[in-house]
């Protein structure tokens, strides 16, 4: 185990064999000289030189010292262990006494050479060297066992001389191997750089959607907290103004207690006086002697008591209690109408900021369209309106509005039957004003909502999203969020129920549209 741990740290990290006279460089990493010399010849040309090991730098070929006792312990170890040295790489032919590595690999001898080798290698055209090699037979051609010199670009194949002479590549188009192959390395490299820049392309892609999920991710927390510190405002509203029902409820109540409370007692009083001339009025009927019941004092006043005046104390009969209309309901209301308001502020659109006033532009509208004087309303017409035809005014069923926004948050409603045929959105005002490009949502320039035969769907840029078929009202919300770039459509039932969102880049301002070939549609009042 120690032996091939110590034969690990002997292996020349070039040529991965055991060092073969060890040098040194001045970073301190070690190669054999005949590797490091070859590595150092191949750096020559770029101006600088480097380590293999550690990529320090040197300005000048390094100098390249002898480690003496690294030479030492290699010679130690091979002669204590001479049958376990392994050569992993591409070994000499001619050094049969200790392998050594090979630096080029000769076609015409089929040997492989080392450095020492090499330099007193024959130097004629027809030995040619090419990087060290176990398969020397693959650079040769199968048929003729001659050295593949030529590429055919019409088989696209590596051909000998005799192929190219008298073979079947004989009446082709070929090329030296050196400029074929510079050929397909320019066209690899064009290549390589189409994907340098689709991948920059990609990588740039990348962070722009990671930007966009940020700042998404951002946004929602801004509006979860806004909405947190909303629905906790809302709270804080709701329980003052129950506690200012509650108690003004409390009052109202101990002041009608009170108020009973003190009539009850006079009638109480009353009550009683009643008693007491009742029971004197009946011992006087069952008194037997006449002449005692003449003398008593005149009793008529006491058999119609309410001569007596007695109802000046309880504020007489036609003011008496009585239900439905005790406490004073209407503070109770106006409290109540207060939250029925900040509740309907909320249903309203907590990220608009106002229902936006739109008035149809008459001077855009096809003649086909009939234009209320309200301005809210269009309705496809059999008769013509005979406006004066400018480069303004739509050719198809089409009216734009006044008012276009390039900031903000706005919403505006609108109403259409459900039977017709129709389109709502936003546009620019740069859309085309005849020819199909110029019908909303079929072009890039315009967002809308189209109905056709109940079928509701999404459409921009000739691309339509169909919705499902759940819509059961007939009135609808286009909100925009300009900075953001988001149009969103929503069906006004209870609740509000989104259909979908556009999100692009305003570049301009945007105008509603109303596109009407069959039906009515009409811009409500929130």
């Amino acid at each position: 185990m120690a032996s091939a741990g110590l034969r690990d740290e002997l292996l020349c990290s070039i040529c991965l064999s055991t060092y073969t006279d060890p040098v040194m460089l001045r970073c301190g990493h070690n190669f054999c000289r005949v590797c490091i010399d070859r590595v150092l010849d191949t750096q020559e040309g770029s101006g600088v030189y480097s380590c293999p090991d550690c990529r320090e730098e040197f300005q000048q070929r390094p100098a390249l010292m002898r480690d003496f006792a690294l030479c030492k312990i290699v010679k130690n170890f091979r002669q204590s262990e001479p049958h376990q040295e392994e050569i992993t790489g591409i070994c000499c032919t001619y050094c049969v006494d200790s392998p050594v590595p090979a630096v080029r690999s000769c076609l015409l001898c089929e040997a492989s050479l080392c450095d020492k080798h090499l330099k007193v290698h024959s130097k004629s055209p027809e030995h040619v060297l090419s990087d060290p090699s176990t398969s020397l037979e693959k650079r040769k051609c199968s048929v003729h066992k001659k050295i593949l010199e030529y590429y055919c670009t019409e088989d696209f194949a590596c051909i000998c001389v005799s192929c190219n002479l008298a073979g079947q590549h004989s009446e082709h188009r070929v090329e030296m191997l050196d400029e074929a192959s510079k050929k397909k390395k320019e066209k690899v490299r064009n290549v390589l750089q189409k994907l340098i820049i689709k991948r920059k392309e990609t990588e740039e892609r990348v962070r722009s959607l990671e930007e966009r999920r940020k700042k998404a991710e951002e946004k929602a927390a801004g509006e979860s907290e806004r909405v947190t510190a909303l629905c906790t405002d809302i709270r804080r509203r709701v329980d003052d103004l129950e506690k200012k029902v509650l108690s003004e409820i409390s009052r109202q109540e101990k002041e009608e207690s009170l108020s009973l409370s003190a009539l009850i007692h006079k009638l109480e009083i009353k009550k009683d006086e009643l008693s007491r001339k009742m029971r004197h009025i009946e011992e006087l009927c069952n008194m037997t002697d006449p002449l005692t019941v003449l003398q008593e004092p005149d009793t008529g006043d006491l058999c119609d008591p309410e001569e007596e005046g007695g109802d000046e104390d309880t504020g007489g009969h036609d003011k008496q209690p009585h239900d439905g209309d005790d406490l004073d309901v209407a503070v109770i209301s106006h409290t109540l109408h207060t939250l029925y308001n900040v509740v309907s502020g909320i249903r309203s659109g907590i990220y608009v900021e106002g229902p936006a006033d739109i008035l149809l532009d008459v001077t855009t509208a096809a003649n086909s369209l009939l234009i209320l004087d309200n301005l809210k309303t269009a309705t496809r017409t059999g008769e013509e309106q005979k406006r004066p035809e400018t480069a303004e005014r739509f050719q198809y069923y089409q009216v734009m509005s006044r008012r276009g926004f390039t900031s903000g948050r706005h919403y505006w409603d609108v109403e259409g039957r459900r039977s017709g045929w129709w389109m709502v959105g936003m546009c620019y005002p740069s859309i085309d004003r005849s020819g199909v490009q110029s019908l909303i949502g079929y072009n890039d320039k315009s967002w809308g909502l189209r109905i056709y035969n109940y079928q509701y769907s999404m459409i921009n840029g000739s691309k339509e999203i169909y919705l499902p078929n759940k819509i059961s009202s007939d009135r609808f919300r286009i909100c925009l969020d300009y900075e953001a770039g988001q149009l969103s459509f929503y069906e006004l039932c209870d609740p509000i129920r989104h259909l979908h969102t556009f999100t692009a880049t305003f570049s301009e301002p945007l105008h509603a549209i109303l596109y009407v070939s069959n039906g009515c549609l009409t811009i409500k009042k929130t």
